[in-house]
């Protein structure tokens, strides 16, 4: 009976407040809130109290905890034996498609982020194809020399897709209200497990020190700037640009991943 209320107790701490809820809401919102001053030019605080009670944003915060206690966070209560990249990438797949269903206004071109959306998966899932292993720990720490082209291409196309699952690619007509500067609040709960989850699967995992933890949360908000800029380059060129790049250019370069992915696999055997 200790047992399990100990680990009861270890998980709820770990959902609701490190590295779940509380560090998701802290880094989440203090990310959109750059967002929305690059993207923007002006300053867009977070939405009234009872939008941020709404359906939607109430499911994807439940999400984003599972995701996030998957992330070989530093001083993460979660015995690293318990975490599994599968959960986090399809709980992450999932909310994309939650948030669809409930706001279809909220995601135009669903095909093409499907699309996007398995290219992501491919980025996510293709380096443990050789370790054999689900952990996202252990995917970090994959260091064989014959491994990193897979884990570098992996890891840009990763990057590319970015932008567009956290919507930040300019896919809304310009006369849409849904154009004008908000607070995305939803956005702002998916910045934390897509940055956090690419820091913990393409570099190795990071001390449980104060030193540990600096680097961590440096790399994840490195990948929430480098996301922010793309973002906002991407809203500077049009929508035609962005959508075109990724029909002619990601989804290719997702193909050349697979055929590298294959090929690494083949030759390790």
């Amino acid at each position: 009976m200790t047992q399990i209320l100990s680990a009861l107790a270890t998980h709820t701490v770990a959902l609701v407040l490190y590295p779940g809820l509380l560090t998701i809401v802290v880094l989440g919102f203090a990310a959109e809130v750059a967002w929305t001053r690059v993207a923007h030019g002006r300053w867009v605080l977070p939405a009234a109290v009872r939008e941020l009670r709404s359906p939607v944003v109430a499911t994807v915060a439940l999400f984003a905890m599972l995701v996030a206690v998957q992330v070989a966070a530093p001083f993460n209560p979660v015995p690293s034996v318990e975490r599994n990249v599968i959960i986090a990438a399809m709980v992450l797949a999932f909310t994309v498609w939650v948030e669809l269903a409930l706001t279809v206004e909220f995601v135009p071109a669903p095909g093409l982020l499907l699309v996007i959306q398995f290219c992501w998966l491919l980025a996510v899932l293709g380096p443990a194809v050789q370790p054999e292993s689900m952990r996202p720990q252990v995917l970090g720490n994959v260091l064989v020399s014959s491994l990193l082209p897979v884990k570098v291409a992996s890891g840009f196309l990763y990057l590319l897709c970015l932008p567009a699952l956290l919507r930040l690619w300019p896919l809304t007509p310009p006369g849409d209200r849904r154009a004008r500067p908000r607070f995305d609040s939803v956005r702002a709960l998916c910045w934390f497990p897509y940055c956090g989850l690419f820091a913990t699967l393409f570099f190795p995992p990071s001390a449980d020190d104060v030193l540990g933890l600096l680097r961590f949360f440096g790399i994840t908000l490195a990948v929430a700037a480098l996301g922010i800029g793309a973002g906002a380059l991407m809203l500077r060129r049009g929508v035609e640009t962005a959508r075109g790049l990724y029909r002619r250019g990601v989804a290719p370069y997702a193909l050349l991943v697979l055929v590298l992915i294959v090929l690494t696999s083949f030759l390790m055997k």
